[in-house]
């Protein structure tokens, strides 16, 4: 049974294993340690199958410059689930329990780089349907934004601005 919870102390070696295995690289396990070390977790939750990690999810801040008051979002990434237990609903349950905690703490707004047949079944749409750009060249497809709060983002047109440590990687 996989329970999904928030990262506790002793989490940190597992979280890292999962980004490990899940990744070509270790850029994504890099940046969550460094994301952690600098308190810049908004929400960092694991699946955990007995005493296992087995997936990680994690949310950080995110702006729209120009900044726009009120308006308050996180960047989903990494997420992570162990290659041998992929594709068995792990990730959708990291994904639905991360976008309810962004919910409960108040945030407007989730963006998303990732997968553009993965992220929509959550909500996300292509990021210039709201006017908003990334800071990386992409293609419009991966690059998704979802409203936490109806109509966030309405009116709001800019660059999406994750947190440094994205660029320090």
């Amino acid at each position: 049974m996989i329970t999904v919870c928030e990262e506790q102390n002793g989490d940190a070696a597992g979280i890292r294993r999962v980004n490990e295995l899940a990744f070509e690289t270790p850029a994504e396990a890099d940046l969550v340690d460094l994301l952690r070390k600098r308190d810049k977790l908004l929400v960092s939750l694991v699946a955990v199958e007995g005493e296992r990690v087995v997936g990680h999810i994690a949310f950080s801040s995110a702006s729209i410059e120009p900044e726009a008051p009120g308006l308050s979002g996180a960047g989903l990434g990494p997420m992570a689930v162990l290659p041998e237990v992929q594709r068995t609903g792990i990730g959708s349950q990291l994904v639905r329990e991360g976008l309810d905690r962004c919910k409960q703490i108040g945030l407007s707004f989730v963006v998303v780089l990732g997968h553009p047949h993965y992220y929509p079944r959550f909500g996300f749409a292509p990021a210039s349907r709201f006017g908003i750009r990334c800071t990386w060249t992409v293609p419009d497809g991966v690059f998704m934004a979802m409203e936490l709060r109806p109509g966030a983002l309405a009116g709001i047109r800019g660059l999406a601005r994750y947190e440094p440590e994205f660029e320090d990687v």
